[in-house]
């Protein structure tokens, strides 16, 4: 069989990564530049933001492909030598007000979490401001991140290494369906044909959808991030604080963000957002203020209302398959999204019920 996929972000890569597996041909397409738009532009976070606000659907894909980051970015490095520098560097959430409904979550889930008072904050922390820190916080030790650029360089560099073909600067315009279903696509000014299609293309997937499926909500949501270059010894865990977070890398940088703009597909940066997350950022480790901003930049989210993604085969349509939807949590459940997608297009028992992640 041939199958295309169309969308070289994280999720439509490790798609083709699962079907050439398999033994598949794959052809991916990417309109722009591969890995450059929501996946590269992420904090590489492996969790969900407060995963005990998600359904459980959400969780089974997070908790999969949580299990499976360490083994997957060892292969990649293995096959690309380059490390996407998986980090179990904990994750400390200093909203007192989540403990509630944490604690139940972490116990259904078997999730090690504890209920950290003022001195232990210090102690996870220590260059957390003494001024504003609440009595007790949230302190996941197992939650680890992956350094997503250099995580989607590995991915692209394995795939290609693979044989398998990728293609940038290949917009498609159209999906070739008829009576029997998909059979491929059109990407400039030619046909491609194909046994399978798989949508993965992140918040612009509506645009190839909107003729085939009723009432699909995936939309841009731009998020605004600031990067600090900072010294190594600062800060050794990831914080957050009312929806927004800092995130150590190992050579020092700290990223800063984000935010949540429905803005269209304006993916320009805004002064009065930089300004925000700085103000964030150095309340919550007031050092920042004395180290450089290295970097501003925007991506644009996949943005879903019905909070999981849509993993499915168009139930209408043979052969077309939607891989989308993921909004701010595309890293943490891509491995899952992508094997899930595989085990429906080879017919494959499902990792997970995919009667959750259908449109």
């Amino acid at each position: 069989m041939t199958h295309v996929v169309i969308g070289g972000g994280i999720i439509g890569l490790l798609t083709a990564y699962e079907l050439h597996s398999a033994g598949e041909k794959v052809t991916l397409l990417e309109q722009g530049q591969l890995g450059k738009e929501s996946s590269w532009a992420g904090g590489g976070i492996l969790s969900p933001l407060y995963p005990w606000r998600y359904p459980d659907a959400l969780n089974d894909l997070a908790a999969w492909s949580q299990q499976t980051y360490p083994a997957l970015i060892n292969a990649l490095k293995a096959e690309s030598g380059i490390d996407a520098q998986w980090w179990q560097c904990g994750f400390l959430m200093l909203d007192e007000a989540e403990i509630a409904a944490a604690v139940p979550w972490a116990r259904q889930r078997q999730q090690t979490l504890e209920i950290a008072g003022a001195d232990r904050i210090k102690t996870i922390a220590p260059a957390l401001s003494a001024n504003d820190l609440p009595e007790r916080a949230l302190w996941m030790p197992e939650i680890a991140q992956a350094r997503n650029p250099r995580l989607l360089k590995a991915l692209i560099a394995a795939l290609r290494n693979q044989g398998v073909e990728l293609h940038e600067q290949s917009p498609v315009s159209r999906l070739l369906v008829n009576k029997q279903g998909v059979n491929g696509v059109i990407c400039g000014n030619r046909e491609m044909p194909a046994d399978t299609v798989t949508v993965a293309c992140g918040a612009w997937s509506r645009q190839l959808l909107d003729a085939w499926v009723s009432r699909f909500d995936i939309a841009p949501v731009r998020g605004q991030m600031i990067l600090f270059k900072a010294d190594p010894a600062l800060l050794s865990t990831m914080i957050m604080r009312e929806s927004h977070y800092l995130i150590p890398r190992r050579d020092g940088r700290i990223i800063a963000g984000s935010t949540l703009e429905y803005v269209g597909f304006d993916k320009s940066v805004t002064q009065d957002a930089k300004q925000k997350l700085l103000k964030m950022a150095v309340t919550l480790v007031p050092e920042l203020n004395n180290y450089p901003i290295e970097h501003h930049w925007a991506g644009l989210r996949p943005g879903n209302s019905q909070q999981t993604p849509v993993v499915c085969q168009h139930p209408d349509i043979a052969g077309l398959f939607i891989n989308t939807g993921h909004f701010r949590n595309g890293v943490v459940t891509a491995p899952a999204s992508a094997r899930l997608c595989a085990d429906l297009i080879l017919h494959r028992p499902p990792i997970v019920n995919p009667g959750l992640y259908r449109l």
